[in-house]
């Protein structure tokens, strides 16, 4: 709203007055340049400059707005008085207000006396000291650049002499400005110089140490590979020497001959071992041995050699990390305990020597044996869970089909027959979705189900020794402890993980979550401690002698995690729907790295370890083996392009859903949701 009424000259005269005693120059000097903190950009601020058309809300609250003086306030709107208008009581309201109380009532708002409009009046005086009032707050609380901007724009009168030494001041103001602003942004470059410089004076130190460390590792090793020519040239002429023939080298194939002939007296034996009952277990570890000396015989050295430097190029960049990584952990090691390389050795490339051989020592997977989990009587024939037993004799299987079978490995690997019936078949109530061995009593296997019971059984006896049946939903996940045989842990969709003992029938401990559970496995070297995959995206790792919180939280995953497996003691792998698996230390609470290649967004693909390797399915019905120490895939094999005669690359709508890795051995038992088990070897 626009004043209504025209200012007395009088009252324009008193205003120009209130302000005459600032000058220029004043005004002027006290525009100050804002310091860093002021502004985020570390630039001068732009004023703002109001419009001289105030409303009248505007410019008589806005002073005001901290503590308004009940004597300028209106007793009907109790706000600023705008249009003073005096009674003939003497009490002065707003014309506004005033005037809308007549219309209603007749008397007045304060004393209640009788009021007319006819007896009301406009109180110029008080008028003219609120005017003055207001002129003289906003004049202290406004910019420097306000009461310029609103003199100059009231039309005050100013010579051009006054007017040249006002363009002066404010030039000289600007290069002040701007000086202050010029050296304000050289100290800021001048310090992201100084940053920089020090950041690459640390790159290139760590780049010197690096090369310092590459320069001595080759020489350690070219050391070591001349002593070993120098062996193998030692070896060779004593075995010239035993082995006769000529001088134009007969004696080394005859040599050569002589151990080839060796090898197949060996499998004969071995052959014999077999018709005599030996240990399956022995036998495998014959036959993986005859098949890489094979191997070896079959392909040139040179040409395993050209295929190891490919896989080396090809993960180049992960190999390189590993390296430095491992070089750097133990030089600071040495340098806090002094100790000395022997013989110019360096642990961390020792360290990376066995990572490096155990990498390049395996280029693909190999089918060695199929069956089919098939059921004429179901048809859902996905395999969720497959174990091998104590010894490794024994695997067994379980699913959507609510069996569980239990098949020979020797007869599966040594029979060349499609059909592979299981030794023991036993019966369950519900579709079974984890199996776990005791690793003391031979005979017992732990089952997990849909209704959420956890059964121990006699497989000798097909019969259930106990049965637990606490879980209110689907129980995912079961586990025998390593080092306890009575004690077991399962996990549910009730999101509680329960710790159970074979001597009693109620759960021993129970763990409430906030999520669906959805892995649990027991640390290997105790009994005390467990690993829960949970669908809240964490794994909580929980001692259990204290239950009240986890002794860790390993955060990373994005999704579900739908296994846990322990590679050791201190080293815990995780797999999650996020397609990626990832590695802890759960000794340290660590991450020590994440693996990314196959496919996983919405099912159970299984995961399997090794001391050096991890395995997990995929959704493009694949299995993919990651080396611990690099991030890429290693290998992988697709289910229907095996080495038994199907060659469909069609994946379809199938994927990998169980993985079990043979203890101490290349050996992989995989299943997919078709209902196929093969038995897969690492091969070069």
């Amino acid at each position: 709203m626009v004043y209504s009424r025209t200012l007395h000259p009088d009252e324009t005269h008193t205003v120009f007055n209130s302000l005459s005693t600032l000058s220029l120059t004043t005004v002027l000097n006290s525009i100050s340049v804002p310091t860093m903190g002021e502004s985020s950009m570390g630039g001068a601020l732009v004023p703002t400059v109001k419009s001289e058309h105030f409303t009248d809300s505007a410019a008589e609250t806005a002073p005001f707005d901290d503590e308004p003086d009940k004597d300028m306030t209106c007793p009907i709107c109790m706000q600023i008085i705008r249009d003073a208008f005096l009674t003939a009581c003497g009490h002065s309201f707003c014309h506004v207000c005033i005037s809308t109380h007549l219309r209603i009532k007749s008397d007045c708002p304060c004393c209640a006396s009788s009021l007319t409009p006819a007896s009301i009046f406009p109180n110029f005086l008080l008028d003219k000291l609120l005017k003055n009032a207001l002129d003289s707050r906003m004049a202290k609380n406004a910019s420097p650049f306000e009461l310029l901007s609103r003199e100059l724009n009231k039309g005050c009168e100013i010579s051009i002499k006054e007017l040249d030494g006002l363009l002066s001041l404010l030039e000289e103001k600007r290069r002040k400005m701007e000086l202050q602003e010029a050296e304000k942004s050289m100290d800021i470059m001048l310090s992201f110089l100084h940053c920089l410089r020090r950041q690459k004076l640390q790159e290139l130190n760590e780049l010197e140490a690096d090369l310092r460390y590459i320069e001595e590792d080759i020489t350690a090793v070219e050391r070591h590979r001349l002593e070993l020519c120098s062996w193998e040239q030692e070896r060779s002429a004593k075995l010239r020497m035993l082995v006769p023939g000529d001088q134009h080298g007969n004696g080394i194939a005859c040599s050569t001959q002589y151990v080839q002939d060796w090898m197949s007296s060996f499998n004969l034996q071995n052959k014999r071992a077999d018709v005599n009952g030996q240990s399956s277990s022995k036998l495998l570890q014959l036959k993986d041995a005859y098949g890489r000396s094979e191997m070896q015989c079959v392909t040139t050295p040179g040409a395993l050699s050209l295929a190891r430097k490919r896989r080396v190029h090809s993960q180049f960049n992960d190999l390189q990390e590993c390296y430095l990584q491992k070089r750097r952990n133990w030089n600071r090691q040495e340098e806090d305990t002094n100790a000395m390389d022997i013989e110019g050795y360096n642990p961390g490339l020792e360290d990376f020597q066995s990572v490096f051989a155990s990498f390049t020592q395996y280029s693909r997977l190999r089918v060695i044996a199929e069956l089919s989990h098939g059921d004429l009587f179901h048809s859902a024939n996905i395999v969720s869970s497959i174990e091998f037993d104590r010894d490794e004799e024994l695997f067994a299987t379980a699913g959507v089909s609510r069996c569980i079978k239990v098949f020979e490995f020797s007869s599966l690997v040594n029979e060349p027959t499609d059909i592979h019936c299981p030794i023991v078949e036993i019966s369950s109530r519900s579709k079974l979705s984890c199996l776990s061995w005791n690793m003391y009593t031979k005979n017992h296997i732990a089952s997990s189900d849909y209704e959420g019971i956890v059964t121990v059984w006699d497989v000798n006896t097909r019969q259930s020794m106990m049965e637990y049946e606490e879980h209110e939903k689907r129980a995912w996940s079961v586990d025998f402890s390593c080092t306890d045989p009575s004690m077991l842990v399962s996990g549910s969709d009730d999101c509680k993980v329960k710790i159970w003992c074979t001597k009693q029938e109620v759960s021993v401990l129970n763990i409430d979550m906030k999520a669906n559970i959805c892995s649990v496995k027991y640390n290997p070297g105790s009994s005390f401690f467990v690993a829960v995959g949970s669908a809240d995206h964490h794994i909580h790792y929980y001692d259990l002698r204290n239950i009240s919180q986890p002794l860790h939280l390993f955060r990373g995953h994005r999704k579900a995690v739908s296994y846990v497996k322990f590679l050791s003691n201190n080293e815990l792998a995780s797999a999650s729907t996020d397609s990626t698996l990832r590695l802890w230390d759960v000794k340290e609470n660590l991450p020590l790295c994440m693996y990314r290649g196959h496919m996983n967004e919405k099912n159970f693909v299984g995961l399997a370890v090794n001391n050096e390797y991890i395995a997990c399915g995929s959704e493009t019905n694949e299995l993919f083996v990651y080396h611990k120490a690099i991030s890429k895939p290693m290998t992988w094999h697709r289910f229907g392009s095996s080495d038994l005669g199907d060659n469909d690359d069609d994946p379809g709508p199938y994927f990998i859903s169980a993985v079990c890795w043979k203890k101490d051995s290349p050996m992989i038992l995989t299943a997919n949701s078709q209902g196929t088990i093969k038995v897969l070897v690492l091969a070069a």
